[in-house]
């Protein structure tokens, strides 16, 4: 029934002008449910406020309640049809009085973390594109049909959820921003073995697959209790993100994943000064994947000891000194970061091996990442002691990946056996981290039996490369003028 729901709300979206692509559709998509939700969530704490004699303070002013304006029902439980807005005045209560009156929230919230906050949030950053109220109508008469109240329908939905993301990625050769294949992100969490009590955080937290995924891995460990339950819940799972859609959208999947005020601050994480974070700042488990050949600007690049117009680089650094000592990472990046000879890219894999122990690197197919055509690996690391050794695994699932051949769990299953005893393999092998070039810090995939892999790089990242060392030349051209 869920399934057809959604499909029936892609129909009536792909009729509608103001949608253009997958972005728009579970953008759309998104705001609609996000309400259903919180109705939801309302009346189950206003009957369990009635269970104990007490009266519930709702969140929403009654006009403003899904019930009021998006689905009255009649004392047949159907659609009170001569209630029900529809049309022009439908899409003008919306945009005129709906979204205002919820971006007032976030002025009256008491902080940030509270579903209020969210709430102000989510509807001052997105608009409704559903320009026809008669298509409004038909997608709120859907989005009506679902449930969340059981954890069975709220499973089924954040499914269904992810497979819109997932679209959603595949859809531009920027998919990677918002969509990184569940089994990876499943192998990572399982080699970052995160533990009750942590705090698990991701600065870019795209549609917070990882937060979600790590959710689902503690959430299945045995013996919870109902402390554990509630630590899960509000003291464990971090993230900020910069771009609006992406905010809205991890907001919703934490939620259909069980999360009911996920702690996502709408922010771009890379404009904090790094001089300012305390230890209590810090993290426990860091997992992420930063977006890859980004361009910030100059004063956001004053606030990293390595300055690099390389956003992944950026990130890199920010997420070390987010670790706490003893800190576990796992971060997938370009695997052009293992052997590019600019400056910054040398520095920080120096920085990385000094501060850090890279004791892992995971080396990706082409194809891992939908429509977006560049070559991966995941770092590993813990914080606090220099690496000694680094173990490598190729991963090879012995055919092409691609959108109707995507990574699957059973090809990383081999990768997460190894990894928990660092062992050699046709695939996998290790490197004294006492060989490793002090004048490069060269970390280049080179299986010993193999052979060296050959890294073919993009006409971009040759480009980008080529500028970065223009730009130092020109720096230290500049310098020697002064001088003169």
């Amino acid at each position: 029934m869920f399934e057809q729901a959604f499909r029936n709300i892609d129909d009536v979206l792909w009729k509608e002008a103001g949608c253009a692509s997958e972005l728009d559709y579970t953008e759309q998509t998104s705001w609609l449910l996000f309400l259903k939700f919180l109705d939801g969530l309302e009346q189950d704490k206003a009957m369990e406020a009635g269970l104990e004699g007490k009266t519930y303070s709702f969140i929403l002013d009654k006009p403003f309640r899904w019930e009021s304006w998006a689905a009255p029902k009649d004392e047949t439980g159907n659609l009170d049809h001569n209630k029900a807005l529809t049309g022009d005045d439908l899409r003008d209560f919306v945009d005129r009085q709906l979204f205002p009156y919820l971006h007032g929230f976030k002025q009256k919230a008491d902080s940030a973390n509270t579903i209020e906050y969210k709430i102000g949030e989510i509807f001052g950053e997105i608009k409704n594109k559903i320009h026809s109220g008669y298509n409004l109508r038909e997608i709120i008469d859907h989005i009506d049909e679902l449930r969340f109240r059981s954890q069975t329908e709220k499973h089924e939905l954040s499914h269904l959820y992810e497979a819109k993301i997932r679209n959603m990625g595949n859809a531009g050769r920027n998919g990677g921003e918002y969509y990184t294949p569940r089994p990876l992100i499943r192998a990572i969490v399982q080699v970052t073995q995160p533990r009750i009590g942590e705090r698990i955080y991701d600065g870019a937290v795209g549609s917070a697959g990882f937060l979600c995924e790590a959710f689902d891995y503690l959430k299945a460990q045995p013996n919870l209790t109902t402390a554990d339950l509630k630590t899960l819940q509000t003291r464990t799972f971090y993230g900020k993100e910069k771009k609006s859609l992406a905010y809205v959208i991890a907001i919703m999947n934490m939620i259909l994943h069980g999360i009911e005020a996920p702690n996502i601050v709408h922010t771009n994480t890379l404009a904090e000064p790094l001089a300012d974070i305390q230890d209590k700042d810090r993290f426990d488990v860091i997992l992420a994947n930063p977006p890859f050949g980004g361009k910030e600007r100059k004063e956001v690049q004053q606030n990293f000891p390595i300055r690099t117009g390389e956003t992944a680089f950026l990130f890199l650094q920010h997420f070390i000194k987010m670790l706490k000592a003893g800190g576990r990472a796992g971060v997938v990046i370009k695997n052009t970061f293992l052997s590019n000879t600019d400056n910054a890219s040398v520095s920080l894999r120096k920085l990385l091996l000094e501060s850090c122990n890279l004791h892992t690197v995971l080396d990706c197919p082409g194809g891992t990442f939908q429509g977006a055509g560049v070559k991966t690996v995941v770092l590993f690391f813990e914080k606090g002691a220099p690496t000694r050794t680094v173990w490598y695994y190729q991963l090879d699932p012995g055919r092409n990946l691609g959108k109707t051949n995507p990574l699957n769990d059973t090809d990383l299953a081999e990768f997460i056996k190894l990894q928990k005893s660092f062992a050699d393999s046709p695939k996998s092998w290790s490197v004294d981290a006492a060989g490793i070039d002090l004048a490069t810090f060269d970390l280049s995939v080179k299986n010993p039996d193999g052979g060296e892999v050959v890294v073919h790089r993009s006409p971009q990242d040759i480009m980008d490369e080529i500028a970065a060392l223009d730009a130092e030349s020109a720096e230290v051209l500049g310098n020697i003028r002064a001088l003169l």
